[in-house]
């Protein structure tokens, strides 16, 4: 599967199949995404999998969407996405290296994500990047230091969907030139 295939390919998947997802082959979407790029190569992300009686309990945090505590229950597993605070955007002194201040650790856990979405597509597994949720209710339930924040969860397992891709804009509504 070439990047272009997978990019292309890649759907959020909501329903799965009941087949677990091996570790194995988690451990290998891992170390794949662990080559995405972040700031100064601070590599902030980390990853938290969840299953069984846990995940039951994960999907109850979905108070403001429930429709996301239904596919976390759905999926086989769900893996937490943490990312390590005060790293990215940061110099060594403390300060923040642009206006745009610790906003690049989330940059960082969005880069990392993705990347491990491609990583599970290429696997055979569907993902989707959930960020509705109670973040303090799941944090606790994980048991999340104060050192790092919950970025974002997202169910993982073997797709019992195929949906169309939905319509994209036009590349000229995407990209303009300037001189």
């Amino acid at each position: 599967m070439t990047a272009n295939e997978c990019i292309r390919g890649r759907r959020s998947i909501r329903r799965f199949t009941d087949q677990p997802v091996s570790h194995e082959v988690l451990a290998q979407i891992v170390e794949t995404a662990s080559y995405a790029p972040s700031w100064k190569n601070t590599q902030i992300t980390r990853y938290i999998a969840v299953e069984g009686e846990k995940k039951t309990a994960l999907a109850k945090c979905t108070r403001l969407f429930p429709g996301n505590g239904t596919i976390i229950e759905n999926a086989p597993m769900v893996v937490a996405v943490t990312i390590i605070k005060g790293r990215s955007g940061y110099e060594r002194d403390g300060s923040y290296s642009t206006p745009k201040e610790d906003g690049w650790q989330m940059f960082d856990a969005g880069i990392a994500s993705e990347a491990f979405c491609l990583a599970a597509c290429e696997q055979g597994l569907g993902t989707v990047i959930l960020g509705l949720f109670d973040e303090e209710e799941a944090a606790e339930l994980l048991d999340i230091s104060p050192e790092r924040e919950l970025a974002a969860l997202i169910p993982i397992g073997y797709p019992a969907e195929t949906p169309n891709a939905p319509r994209r804009k036009a590349v000229e509504d995407l990209l303009s030139y300037q001189s």
